[in-house]
């Protein structure tokens, strides 16, 4: 097996100061040599045209390979395969495929759009129909929170969405390891040659970790929630925390033979910085 992949993932800015800060950041961490780096939609896909703005200002200011995120949410198929021709004429030949949430965040009831998508493996298939792109996909070592707690349906949509045109997943951020190595196997037992690629999130602050949790189903173990909750009233401390338990999870990611990390950078350098210093990753 080749050396590890680095990525790192990215939100469409809100306004002029939030880009600054982006282009800050991207900057920053250009010099790490990621090998890919991707911009997510909002919720409900409210940030869609942004997404594919500075998707195609990173492919064509950077030249670093980008991976498009792109959701069924609100959009008809018609107008999805607008936004593949946009990035495949912008020159992105990567997307993520996502079903993605609802306006009013994951555990709101799913809305049929007329003539739209409703599942994340009928993306696959529509882009898959260009023939152009590389397809990703979300995997979650937690299980789906749609499937409540049914892991084998997760591995049969994982593999449906390999049979329809994905080349790999990246996985929702978690804490334990063994849940990666548990999806892993469960996979190629199953004949899958699809990598996951696990994701991580650098925890900044207990408030965010707590909304990211409960946004992705993630459960936060006793002895973690603990730790932060003890430091919770001071914000570098906290930080640092959340450096030391990302790097502690990347290196037993990386001796269980991780193909890759992908970082969940919140648009700030620093965390991730620190981290891919502490792991002695070098291109």
């Amino acid at each position: 097996m080749g050396a590890p992949t680095i990525s790192f993932e990215f939100f469409p800015p809100k306004d002029r100061e939030g880009e600054s800060r982006l282009w800050a950041t991207m900057m920053n961490l250009r010099s790490i040599a990621p090998d890919f780096v991707s911009v997510t939609y909002g919720a409900g896909g409210s940030t869609r045209d942004r997404t594919i703005e500075i998707t195609t200002h990173i492919t064509e200011r950077t030249n670093i390979p980008t991976v498009a995120h792109l959701t069924c949410v609100g959009s008809t198929q018609e107008e999805i395969s607008q936004i593949l021709t946009r990035y495949r004429d912008a020159g992105i030949k990567s997307i993520l495929a996502l079903r993605g949430d609802p306006p009013g965040g994951p555990s709101s009831e799913w809305a049929h759009t007329p003539d739209g998508l409703d599942h994340a493996d009928e993306l696959v298939a529509l882009a898959a129909e260009f023939g152009d792109f590389k397809i990703g996909v979300a995997a979650f070592p937690d299980g789906h929170p749609a499937s409540r707690g049914n892991f084998d349906q997760d591995i049969n949509v994982l593999l449906r969405k390999e049979e329809l045109g994905a080349s790999f997943a990246t996985t929702q951020f978690f804490f334990d390891v063994d849940r990666w190595i548990l999806l892993v196997k469960r996979l190629k037992e199953r004949g899958s040659q699809m990598p996951i690629i696990p994701g991580i999130l650098p925890i900044s602050s207990v408030k965010q970790l707590v909304r990211m949790a409960d946004l992705g189903g993630t459960p936060i173990p006793e002895d973690i929630h603990a730790r932060f909750l003890a430091i919770e009233a001071d914000p570098i401390a906290v930080k640092a925390l959340g450096v030391e338990i990302a790097t502690q999870l990347c290196k037993e990611l990386l001796d269980a033979g991780a193909p890759g990390l992908h970082f969940y950078t919140m648009n700030t350098s620093t965390a991730t910085r620190e981290i891919w210093e502490n792991l002695g990753l070098r291109k």
